[in-house]
């Protein structure tokens, strides 16, 4: 299958440079926004989407797809005052693919599921319980209705762990402390490896069949405690409190019919975050 060019929003951010790390440099452009010692160098285009929404006009013909990174995360500065803006940077790329004539792939979060019981499949209603997943989920549900009243494709990637743009991998520091539940294991998580995701974002922009909400991880789950310890990074166990979720699974059954998948273990997962550049996923 052949592999679009594609414009990538927010490419400064963890999975931006998960990308830059993975993707042949002549296969994206990539956008970030204009800041004091930014410059914009071959392939990077310097824009605020919010400001001009038609700064990417004369892309048109030279992209196939629009990947929409951009948006506030939980580790963002001041992230309760600016959680508004995964909306309105999800509208602005459903709009910006709508004028180039091309479907956009929009960066969503498992954290729309909140705490329930999986395996989370997409027909799950979402449950947010943080401001994070409900400006997720409130992203999705304008994203879908402004790509239907435009005409554009636009799919909404609900993304698990990615393993070192994670808070186990990516946020181990010395004196690490982890939950350990009665039962002796850690927290399970769904999790994909930063070079599948790459070769998964770049299948998936190649294809018109896309359904409006797409899972992404690898089949099954992993302990972050066997993370820790296939990458040799001491941790320190703490007895899980009552609020603590022990697993978060999500259902990829719409996933690997599209792009198939090996199920996750702590050993690859690990080797690909070792094989990336030192900067990517940072």
């Amino acid at each position: 299958m052949a592999f679009p060019r594609i414009l990538v929003l927010g490419a400064t951010g963890r999975i931006g440079r998960i990308l830059q790390g993975c993707w042949p440099a002549e296969r994206a452009i990539w956008q970030a926004r204009p800041a004091p010692g930014r410059t914009a160098g071959v392939g990077w285009r310097l824009a605020d989407p919010l400001a001009d929404p038609a700064w990417a006009a004369d892309l048109a013909g030279e992209v196939g797809a629009v990947l929409g990174l951009a948006g506030v995360t939980p580790t963002t500065p001041r992230p309760e005052a600016r959680m508004a803006e995964n909306i309105d940077l999800g509208l602005a790329a459903v709009r910006l693919a709508a004028g180039l004539g091309v479907p956009a792939l929009l960066a969503s979060s498992a954290a729309v599921y909140g705490a329930g019981p999986g395996p989370l499949a997409e027909t799950t209603p979402p449950a947010p319980v943080s401001a994070y997943g409900r400006a997720k989920a409130e992203m999705e549900t304008r994203a879908a209705a402004l790509a239907a009243a435009l005409g554009v494709p636009v799919t909404a990637l609900r993304i698990g762990n990615i393993a070192g743009a994670d808070a186990i991998l990516g946020g181990w520091r010395p004196g690490f402390a982890l939950d350990r539940f009665a039962d002796g294991r850690t927290p399970r998580r769904s999790y994909i490896g930063s070079q599948s995701l790459a070769a998964v974002l770049a299948q998936l922009a190649g294809r018109a069949d896309l359904p409006g909400v797409l899972n992404i991880a690898a089949p099954g789950t992993v302990e972050m405690g066997a993370l820790l310890d296939m990458a040799g990074l001491a941790w320190t166990p703490r007895p899980a409190p009552a609020s603590a979720i022990a697993e978060v699974a999500l259902d990829v059954t719409r996933l690997c019919a599209l792009v198939p998948l090996p199920p996750a273990d702590a050993e690859s997962l690990v080797a690909e975050w070792r094989g990336l550049p030192q900067s990517a996923g940072k």
